[in-house]
């Protein structure tokens, strides 16, 4: 198991992969999040795609794909409990994007080597940095992997209700050192980071 060391400010927290070892929590988070994304189980950017209602389907489908190693996270804990992710993976990988549409129709280059999909906090630790320890980590596992170029979706904090900002917060991302490229929908924005392999 991968443990990375806690960033300043993290209040001790530990960022570590989504595998075996730790199915366990991220399973349970999923099976108790209060509303969406319960019964999800990260699976919606995944080329299945959720079944509506068929949590022990999604669930099943996420197990099978982190078994077979065709999933990857940043699992944020707290002690034991796992208190949030972030969803990253290869175009191959992370295939179903918010505004694919307006996505496809505005990109003229190559598609990047990596994608950040889904960044979820659990209820009671939002605005405690989570969502940038969970992004920070699937960086730092992305490098671990060869790095390149990444892409993210995210939209401003305010422009959507918090429970629909599935792929994150622009802020949070531009912190990290993201960069704009260009708009995507009404208010999504693609934005790249090029990482340097570890």
């Amino acid at each position: 198991m991968t443990i990375l060391e806690p960033r300043s400010g993290t209040q001790g927290r530990s960022v570590r992969p989504l595998d075996e070892t730790t199915w366990a929590a991220f399973d349970e988070l999923c099976a108790n999040s209060d509303g969406f994304p319960s019964g999800c189980y990260c699976i919606g950017f995944h080329e299945e795609g959720p079944v509506k209602h068929g949590a022990a389907i999604n669930r099943e489908r996420k197990h099978e794909r982190v078994l077979a190693g065709t999933t990857h996270a940043a699992l944020v804990f707290d002690g034991d409990l796992c208190v949030g992710w972030c969803q990253f993976g290869s175009p191959e990988e992370v295939v179903r994007i918010k505004s694919r549409r307006d996505y496809e129709k505005s990109r003229t280059g190559a598609l990047p080597r990596w994608r950040i999909g889904c960044n979820y906090v659990r209820a009671g630790y939002r605005r405690q940095r989570v969502a940038s320890d969970a992004l920070a980590g699937a960086l730092d596992m992305i490098a671990a992997q060869g790095g390149g170029r990444v892409e993210g979706y995210p939209e401003p904090a305010g422009a959507v209700p918090a429970g629909f900002l599935f792929h994150g917060a622009l802020s949070t991302f531009e912190q990290l050192g993201f960069a704009r490229d260009r708009m995507i929908g009404k208010h999504r924005w693609v934005v790249t980071k090029t990482i340097d392999p570890s």
